[in-house]
């Protein structure tokens, strides 16, 4: 359920007309439901009831605008981290230290003195070599770092190749038959505190089959691991329950399924369990408003053109993913159409032969669910400026992150000495 809705014809967010935003900021804009997060929140906190002081962790990187941190906050959500900079951002908004919790393959020194300095719930090692140098670092600052090993089990989510992390052949994590003598090894180590294990097996999951065989992998290894007196206190799920993009294709299991899977899989292992929900809280949160900006013959169906492009919104090219598209204020009649943007690649294609509401030039359209992995990826490619952020909160809304408009963009050049002479013919 989202808070986007029809109200005497026109599309509104909670209390505000879409039309009133695009004529104040300009498009396209990126607009965040205040509602639909917190229920959203909310539903996961209620699927996850009965479980032992359970820490959501929102994945930061699904839409990491403080706002929207703040937001979450509120909530008394956590963030899953996978940069220095996620860090900065998840304390700026507010999250406490002690909810966090620090992923990524590529975790630097300087990122780990920054994360132990300021504190955090736990970090996910990805291999011996980063649990070497985070020792070092620990050791150095004369402080414990809490670790866990995320550890690879082998399982295919059944999902996009290129959000699938739990495989033998994807970078995450270390295989799960290696665990045992990895752990055997860090608890050797100076500025160490083993205290768990994490799995995460990849994004927009549509089964609950995989994670329930990934979980149980996990918890014969609990109980192998306390076999031998490593201490585990602290088991990470994280996240990739799908959210439904595509009203033609059957829903995703509901959290309230996946709360019962996790109660009768890892309810009894004596630990307490980690969440990383990334777009489940924030993918339907969010729209990308946009301007049609002409409609152009083509050789099957004609190509309507949108002031948004793949830089504003990369999932259709990078995954082939699918956005329900809308008019703001629609008619009735429906068009087949292929919706593009201005960008000079064929990639920057939206949807083909889609049957959609009847628009025409200087009309508002929406992609829907874009409230995550769209403004996190938007990119300024072909010099365009950098999509704003607006947060709407029943009848009034913020610009939360303005648009970076073309001459910021150049400013941040720097031509060199030799270049700053007048130019002479050749």
């Amino acid at each position: 359920m989202d808070h986007f809705h029809l109200k005497d014809g026109v599309l509104h967010c909670e209390g505000v007309p879409l039309p009133r935003i695009a004529a104040e900021i300009g498009t396209p804009v990126y607009v965040y439901s205040t509602a639909t997060m917190v229920r959203h929140a909310g539903v996961m906190k209620a699927a996850l009831a009965g479980l032992a002081d359970p820490l959501i962790a929102y994945a930061v990187k699904a839409n990491p605008n403080v706002a929207v941190l703040a937001t979450l906050a509120r909530q008394g959500l956590g963030a899953d981290i996978v940069s220095g900079g996620e860090y900065a951002r998840a304390r700026a908004a507010g999250i406490a230290a002690e909810k966090i919790v620090f992923s990524g393959v590529g975790k630097t020194a300087d990122e780990m003195a920054r994360a132990l300095e300021g504190g955090l719930y736990q970090f996910n090692l990805e291999s011996l070599e980063e649990a070497e140098m985070l020792s070092q670092v620990a050791a150095s600052m004369g402080l414990a770092a809490p670790v866990g090993f995320r550890v690879n089990p082998d399982v295919a989510a059944g999902t996009h190749a290129k959000i699938t992390t739990g495989s033998a052949e994807n970078k995450f994590g270390i295989p799960i038959g290696d665990a045992p003598a990895a752990y055997a090894r860090i608890r050797r180590l100076p500025g160490m505190k083993v205290q768990g294990v994490a799995v995460h097996i990849g994004s927009q999951l549509t089964s609950l089959a995989p994670l329930e065989a990934a979980f149980a992998r996990v918890g014969a290894l609990i109980a192998e691991l306390r076999a031998v007196g490593c201490a585990i206190e602290v088991a990470d799920l994280g996240g990739g329950l799908g959210v439904p993009y595509n009203p033609a294709l059957p829903e995703p299991p509901s959290p309230a399924d996946y709360g019962a899977m996790v109660r009768r899989i890892a309810g009894d292992w004596g630990v307490r369990l980690v969440f990383e929900p990334g777009r489940l809280i924030t993918g339907n949160a969010g729209v990308l408003l946009t301007r049609v900006i002409r409609v152009k013959p083509g050789a099957t169906h004609p190509f309507l053109i949108v002031d948004a492009a793949m830089n504003d919104l990369m999932r259709p090219a990078l995954y082939d993913a699918w956005h329900e598209i809308g008019a703001v204020e629609p008619k009735g009649p429906k068009m087949t159409t292929t919706v593009v943007g201005p960008v000079c690649e064929s990639g920057d294609t939206f949807a083909t032969a889609r049957e959609m509401d009847e628009v025409a030039a200087d009309d508002l359209v929406v992609f829907r669910t874009a409230g995550a992995y769209g403004a996190a990826m938007a990119n300024s490619y072909n010099s365009r400026a950098v999509t704003p952020e607006v947060l709407v909160d029943g009848d009034r809304w913020a610009v939360v992150r303005k648009r970076i408009e073309v001459a910021e963009l150049i400013a941040g050049d720097a031509i060199p000495d030799w270049l700053a002479r007048p130019v002479t013919a050749p």
